[in-house]
């Protein structure tokens, strides 16, 4: 069994002298620890494994089977989760993941929630145990109701996708991109752990303006790079363009990046997106020079109007498509081979 907050007994509240976790856990929860496990599975009428089962996932640390660390809220969380078995919607070949989503993705919402709050806490010279014991107060009621609707608008917003597609499940027709970060080893030795953090915060923030304003995405990032995702080729192209082209402005605090776009089939997944589109544009990235996009032949035949059979051109030629749809022009490479993708057709893009 697990505990969402931790107890007295836990070995991470042994610092917990003046019972500020005790005050959270009841704050937070809404009341004491007054179950053992067991006694959680009898009064939610889940079987202990299964009760078990879901805690782990959700990555909250295991407690003794005897030990008294559980709240009324953990008794209906495991009440709901059996809701929503019921209900298929956490079937046993979808239950392991999106379980498992759930705790990660909350687990680093917490995370950097507390840190944000203990950071503003010292900054106005308030006691750090003031602070935290000020989310139940205050603060976590607004964050709460906040936290829905973005959830809720951002509902909408992949139903209104899913029912545009012409497919049924889980593929779409998306253009990709990842964005790299030029000598970020090199700059992240240089700065402090907040000032790393900082410079990546705002790095993101940037991405995130930019794409979102042109009909972007972020799925994820990893670690200096992002992934980000779009229903049209022509945006995907704007949004490269743009972030390579601040950054290779000297005058501007945008950091050199490079990236590789491409347009194809991808399987959707928990938020995320997968198959050779996604690792294609990944390996573009990887090879591509600071300050440049390369795209892969679903996005050079979108962008341009032209199929890669009509273009016979040798590698290094630079050419404009006909079409006055393209703002764009394209300088074929050679073909290239990455790993797990041998000899393929990349074309340098450049605004016109």
């Amino acid at each position: 069994m697990s505990l969402p907050v931790t107890g007295q007994d836990d070995p991470a509240a042994g610092n917990d002298t003046g019972g500020v976790v005790g005050a959270l856990e009841e704050h937070l929860l809404g009341d004491r620890p007054q179950f053992t496990e067991i006694q959680v599975a009898e009064q939610s009428g889940v079987p202990i494994e299964v009760a078990q089962e879901l805690w782990h996932l959700l990555g909250f640390a295991h407690v003794r089977d005897d030990e008294v660390a559980f709240a009324p809220a953990d008794v209906e969380a495991v009440r709901l989760a059996s809701r929503l078995i019921s209900l298929g919607v956490l079937s046993p070949d979808r239950q392991s993941s999106l379980v498992r989503t759930w705790g990660r993705s909350f687990a680093r919402l917490a995370d950097w929630q507390v840190a944000l709050l203990a950071d503003v806490a010292v900054e106005s010279g308030a006691d750090l145990t003031d602070g935290l014991l000020a989310i139940s107060d205050e603060v976590m009621p607004l964050v709460e109701e906040l936290q829905s609707y973005v959830w809720r608008r951002h509902l909408l917003s992949a139903s209104a996708r899913l029912l545009a597609e012409t497919g049924s499940g889980a593929s779409s027709t998306l253009a990709v991109c990842f964005v790299d970060i030029v000598g970020y080893t090199s700059r992240s030795r240089t700065l402090t752990d907040r000032e790393l953090v900082t410079w990546l915060e705002d790095f993101e923030t940037t991405v995130l303006r930019l794409a979102v304003d042109r009909g972007g995405r972020i799925i994820k990032n990893i670690g200096d790079e992002l992934l980000i995702v779009a229903d049209d080729p022509v945006a995907m192209a704007e949004i490269a363009v743009e972030l390579t082209r601040r950054g290779a402005d000297p005058d501007d605090s945008f950091p050199a990046v490079r990236a590789g776009v491409t347009y194809g089939e991808v399987v959707t997944r928990l938020g995320d997106v997968f198959g050779p589109t996604v690792n294609i544009a990944a390996r573009l990235t990887s090879i591509a020079r600071p300050n440049s996009v390369l795209v892969d032949k679903g996005a050079y035949e979108a962008l341009s109007g032209l199929t890669s059979d009509d273009d016979h051109e040798d590698s290094g030629t630079t050419h404009h498509p006909a079409s006055d749809a393209s703002s764009y022009r394209f300088r074929r490479l050679r073909r290239v081979s990455v790993k797990g993708y041998s000899r393929l057709h990349v074309w340098a893009l450049h605004p016109r």
